[in-house]
């Protein structure tokens, strides 16, 4: 029979351990998303070195999986002489995945928005960096806002995964928890509607957003 009893005993740390899941995710999604727009006028590029080389890099992060890039940043990177902390190795890796899947949601909305509204910007003395801030990215963003809330839900779900290299996140209280009190069922599903509560905010504020502004 099911005993939820033991999840409440637990509830605090279950709670840290959706704090630390939520806190690692958006700011990797905030560093992924300042780093994508780098990647994403990269692939844009007319200079072909630049081009393939961010290409390479978006292919390569997008065909492997986000398990194998947090073991190589965590455990070879010793080897090499550096050696970081189990949270910072989390959150480059997250920050450096998800730059890819980013880099290729805004090269989509950067190929929507008409070659003519540049050359009208710069006939007004705007600079390209100008023309980038004021008028291109608010359209971009716009355009591709459900997408990239549906990323940020992805890359929460994909946190899961830095419970392997030792970050106390939901999922390894969950796991320490569940192997413990032998209350395996209660625990996961515990965790999943945490999970679910959270990423459904998410989505929710996304929706918001978006409304606001397709209002403006």
């Amino acid at each position: 029979m099911l005993d939820f009893s033991v999840v409440f005993e637990h509830f605090n740390d279950l709670l840290n351990g959706l704090w630390m899941t939520t806190w690692i995710s958006l700011l990797s999604i905030l560093i992924g998303f300042i780093f994508s727009i780098i990647l994403c006028l990269g692939r844009l590029s007319s200079n072909t070195f630049i081009n393939f080389i961010c290409r390479f890099y978006i292919s390569a992060i997008r065909g492997t999986p986000l398990l194998v890039q947090l073991t190589i940043v965590f455990y070879f990177l010793p080897y090499w002489g550096i050696n970081i902390p189990s949270i910072v190795a989390a959150i480059i890796t997250l920050s450096m995945n998800t730059a890819a899947f980013q880099a290729e949601i805004l090269r989509g909305g950067f190929q929507t928005i008409p070659h003519g509204q540049k050359e009208t910007a710069w006939s007004y003395g705007y600079t390209p960096f100008q023309c980038l801030y004021y008028i291109e990215l608010p359209q971009v963003i716009r355009k591709v806002l459900p997408s990239l809330t549906n990323e940020i839900i992805d890359i929460i779900k994909n946190s899961a995964l830095i419970s392997t290299i030792a970050v106390i996140d939901l999922m390894r209280v969950t796991q320490v928890y569940s192997s413990t009190t032998y209350r395996p069922i209660e625990f996961f599903v515990s965790a999943g509607v945490l999970y679910l509560l959270l990423t459904s905010c998410i989505s929710i504020l996304g929706r918001y957003i978006e409304s606001r502004l397709t209002t403006h």
